[in-house]
Formats: structure tokens, sequence, C-alpha cells
């Protein structure tokens, strides 16, 4: 570690400087791709589980238990290794052939859906925290159990579940970094890819630690202004 010659410019000299920043790009548009897509999945999943309908509930508890219990770093190889193999030759020939960013397609769909089990416990924990009383207040409306959902039920969970939802985007935005795996050039992929030319890692995994550093300290601090002004009164809220 004395012998060891620190040369920081290889975080901004060309073209080492432009790779990392596109690693970065590509770290915050894969999260924030997967996290949409999960958000929306997760959603549609917990509603499934407190609905009247029984092959609902068991459809959803089985999407939650199946993806939340497999490792992502699995179902990463999942997704980009056997699922292609697993449709007609040629689709699986055209996604090789014509999908560029097949890699990144496949890493995004796999953050979603293991995000969208976790996320779907989140809502659901919401749901139930929900009193009995909104319910009954919305239904005695008049509304349909889609508008009392719609209006009344889910914004009110929503802002229940803020707190986690904040947690889990920060847990799907550095679950990005295992897309390195099958070939994404990610923030992490990137340091790894620079430092095979420059032999400098130290100095490229630091700069990616203060990237993830830096952007889950900038998500708290949003959301936690977020959370005050959407805190309901007399709820349990994170304390500033």
């Amino acid at each position: 570690m004395l012998n060891y010659d620190f040369d920081w410019s290889v975080l901004w000299r060309e073209p080492y400087g432009r790779m990392f920043v596109d690693g970065i790009r590509t770290t915050v548009c894969l999260s924030l791709a997967s996290w949409t897509i999960a958000v929306l999945i997760g959603l549609f999943i917990a509603v499934c589980r407190m609905a009247p309908s029984r092959t609902a509930r068991l459809l959803g508890t089985a999407y939650v238990e199946i993806f939340r219990n497999v490792p992502l770093l699995v179902q990463i190889f999942f997704w980009y290794f056997a699922v292609p193999s697993l449709l007609p030759r040629d689709m699986e020939l055209w996604l090789y052939r014509r999908v560029t960013n097949l890699a990144a397609c496949a890493g995004a769909v796999s953050l979603a859906v293991y995000t969208a089990s976790r996320v779907a416990e989140v809502f659901r924990s919401g749901l139930l925290a929900v009193p009995q009383g909104q319910y009954r207040a919305a239904f005695s409306t008049g509304l349909s159990r889609a508008a009392a959902y719609r209006h009344v039920i889910l914004p009110y969970a929503f802002r229940i579940s803020l707190p986690l939802l904040t947690t889990e985007f920060l847990t799907c935005f550095k679950n990005s970094a295992l897309t390195m795996t099958i070939g994404v050039m990610e923030a992490t992929g990137m340091a790894n890819y620079i430092d095979s030319f420059t032999f400098h890692g130290l100095e490229t995994t630091t700069a990616a630690s203060f990237v993830y550093l830096g952007t889950s300290a900038a998500v708290i601090l949003a959301m936690t202004c977020i959370e005050k002004k959407m805190r309901i009164p007399g709820m349990i809220r994170r304390k500033a």
C-alpha cells in the first residue's frame, strides 16, 4: 500500500472521465426505469393480496413469495441467459442481433420484478395500516370499491408507506450494481472496467462509492422534506 502510486486524474482525464460519467448515467437511468415498473407492479400485487377474490390473493402471494425469495443475482442470470432461450428461435435471434442494449433491458426487468415483490409488501402494510373507519367512510359515500381505493384508500396508504418506499428505492439503486455481472456498464462496472486499463482500482471504486453515498444522501434529504409535507397528523413519522 505504501508503494501505491495514487493518480486521481483517472477520474476526469479522457477517455476515462467520460466513461465514468456514462456509467453514472446508466446507473441512474437503470434505477429509475426499474423503480417505475416496480411501483406499478407492486401496487397491483398489493391490491390483489387485499382483494376479496381468493384467486387474486393466491396469485399475489405466489408472486411475492417466488420473486422475493429467489436471490436477485439468480434472477438477473435467469432473465438474461434463460428467458431468451425459452422463446421461439426467430425471436431469440432477433433479441441478440437487434436489441443492442439487451443486457440493460434484462437488468432492468430483473430489478423491477424483484423490487416489485418487496414494494408490494410495503404497500400491503400501508393498506393494512389504514384505519377501518376510512374504509367504512369511503363506502358510505356510495363509492364503488375501485373508486374508494383510488380516491381514498390508496392515497392514504401511500402517505403511510412513504418512508419504507424511500428505503426500497435506495435498495433498488444499490442493487443495480449487480447488473455488471451480465455486462451492464453502470457505475460499478465502469469503475472495474477503467481499473482494467489503468490499474487504479482504489480511485475508481472510491469514486463509485461516493456516487452511491451522494445519491443516497440526496434522495434521503428530498424524501424527508416530502414526508414532512405529506405526513398524516397523529401518525408516526420520521424525526428530523
